[in-house]
C-alpha cells in the first residue's frame, strides 16, 4: 500500500473500512480506543505511521485524535464515561488513580482499564435504566440479585466480544475493580468474584470461530416465513447486531433511490448508515405485511409484551439458533450464535474485496502498475472503489441466499 500518496481523508476512510473493523474484532471500541502502533505494525498497517509524520506532519495519536475524532480526553483533561451517575465515576476514577499511583500502573495500561470500566457501566445502565453500580453492594440481602445482573452484563460480553482472551481481560478488570471496593470498605461483597466459573472462556484460546457460505445458505432456507428470512439476512446479510436487528424500524429504512440503506442516529460506532446490498425486496414484503394491521407501531420485529414494543435481542438469538439447530449446522460441533453471522459478514467483505483486487489485475498490468491495490488507490475514485466494493459484496450475499426453492432477490440498483 502506498501510503504517501493518501490523502487525509482517504486515510480516515480506511480507519473506518478497515483498521475499526480489526479493533472490533478484537474487543476494543473503535469509537474511543486509540490504535497502538504495535497493534498497527502486527496487522501490517506500521505505515500509516511514517505518511502521517512525513507528508501530514502528525504522530499517528493526533491523527486518530483530531482527525478521526477518537479518544475520550476533553480540554479540561476528563474522560467522558458516558455515564450519569456520580458516585459511580467517582469510584472508578478512585480506583484508577490507586493503580497508578500505588501499584505503578503504566499509563498506556489505564486507557484499556477505562475502557473496560466504561463499557460494563454502559451496558448495565442500559439494561436497567441507571449505571449505579454500587448502591446493592451494602445490602447482603441484595447479593443474588446483584450477581444476576452482573452476570447479565457479562453476558453482553460473551456475545459481542470477538475472543475468550478479551473476555477474560474485560472480566478481570472489573473483578479487580470490585475487589478494591471491598478491601477498601466501599463494598460488602464483590459480585463477580466466581462470574469466571459460569463462562467457558480459556485464556490464549482464540475465537476466531464463523460461518461459511454454505451454512448460512442452509440456515436461510430453513426460514419457512417472511420474519425469519428477515432475521438471518438483517444479522448475516446486513451485519446488524441482534440488538440493532430486535429493534429496527420502517423509519429507519430508504429503499428507494440508487442508496437503499439503514440509518441510525445511535449507534456503536456513532451515527451512520448501513448498506442494503441485498433483500431490500423482503423488507420491503415484511413493512407491507405488516403495515395491514391498524395497530402496527413501527417495528419489524413487534411485541405487544414488549414495553419497547418490539423483541429483544435474546429473541433474536434465540430464533437464530433455532434455525440453525433445524438446517443441522454446527461451528466446531455446537449451534452457532448469532454473532457468528456478523464475523460471516466481515469476513465475505473482505473476501469480496480480495476477488475484486484479482479481477483489477488485469488493468494493473496493462497500467504498468505494480498490483491492483496501486489502480485502486491511486486511479479509481473513492466513489468508484466504494462502487466496486458494493458490486463485489452484492454478488457474493446473491449467492449465499439464493436457492432452488427460493429465487434470487437481488437488487438491481448500482452500488453508489
Amino acid at each position: 500500500m502506498n501510503w504517501s500518496r493518501k490523502s487525509l481523508d482517504e486515510l480516515e476512510a480506511f480507519y473506518w473500512e478497515t483498521i475499526a473493523p480489526a479493533m472490533d474484532r478484537d474487543g476494543m471500541d473503535p469509537t474511543r480506543d486509540v490504535p497502538t502502533y504495535a497493534w498497527l505494525t502486527e496487522r501490517g498497517w506500521s505505515g500509516i505511521a511514517y505518511a502521517l509524520r512525513e507528508k501530514h506532519g502528525l504522530t499517528p495519536r493526533q491523527f486518530f485524535v483530531e482527525v478521526v475524532g477518537l479518544g475520550d480526553d476533553d480540554a479540561d483533561g476528563g474522560y467522558d464515561w458516558g455515564i450519569d451517575d456520580d458516585r459511580t465515576v467517582e469510584a472508578f476514577e478512585s480506583y484508577l488513580d490507586m493503580l497508578e499511583s500505588r501499584r505503578g500502573l503504566a499509563d498506556s495500561t489505564l486507557p484499556t482499564r477505562r475502557t473496560h470500566l466504561a463499557r460494563f457501566a454502559r451496558i448495565y445502565r442500559d439494561r436497567y435504566g441507571s449505571a449505579d453500580l454500587l448502591s446493592r453492594l451494602d445490602d447482603r440481602d441484595a447479593e443474588p440479585d446483584e450477581i444476576d445482573r452482573c452476570l447479565a452484563v457479562l453476558d453482553e460480553f460473551d456475545a459481542e466480544l470477538a475472543t475468550d482472551g478479551t473476555k477474560l481481560k474485560y472480566l478481570q478488570t472489573v473483578r479487580s475493580f470490585y475487589e478494591y471496593l471491598v478491601d477498601f470498605r466501599r463494598a460488602r461483597y464483590n459480585p463477580v468474584e466466581n462470574a469466571a466459573k459460569q463462562f467457558r472462556w480459556e485464556q490464549g484460546q482464540p475465537d476466531n470461530r464463523t460461518m461459511t457460505a454454505d451454512q448460512v445458505g442452509d440456515v436461510y432456507a430453513v426460514a419457512d416465513d417472511l420474519e425469519d428470512r428477515l432475521l438471518v439476512l438483517g444479522l448475516a446479510g446486513w451485519g446488524l447486531r441482534p440488538n440493532e436487528l430486535a429493534s429496527l424500524r420502517a423509519s429507519q429504512l430508504v429503499l428507494t433511490g440508487d442508496d437503499p440503506h439503514i440509518e441510525f442516529e445511535e449507534r456503536k460506532n456513532g451515527p451512520g448508515t448501513v448498506a442494503l446490498l441485498y433483500g431490500v425486496d423482503a423488507v420491503a414484503a415484511r413493512i407491507d405485511a405488516l403495515a395491514a394491521d391498524d395497530d402496527w407501531n413501527g417495528a419489524l420485529f413487534p411485541s405487544s409484551r414488549a414495553a419497547s414494543g418490539h423483541i429483544a435481542r435474546e429473541t433474536v438469538n434465540r430464533r437464530f439458533k433455532r434455525l440453525a439447530d433445524e438446517a443441522g449446522v454446527t461451528v466446531d460441533g455446537e449451534v452457532p450464535t448469532a454473532k457468528l453471522c456478523r464475523r460471516f459478514w466481515y469476513t465475505a467483505y473482505q473476501e469480496a474485496v480480495d476477488e475484486m483486487l484479482a479481477q483489477l489485475e488485469g488493468v494493473a498490468a496493462d497500467q504498468g502498475s505494480k498490483s491492483a491495490g496501486v489502480v485502486m488507490s491511486n486511479y479509481l475514485s473513492e466513489e468508484r472503489r466504494r462502487s466496486f466494493r458494493r458490486q463485489a459484496m452484492r454478488e457474493t450475499l446473491a449467492g449465499v441466499f439464493e436457492s432452488a426453492d427460493e429465487p434470487a432477490t437481488v437488487e438491481t440498483q448500482m452500488p453508489q
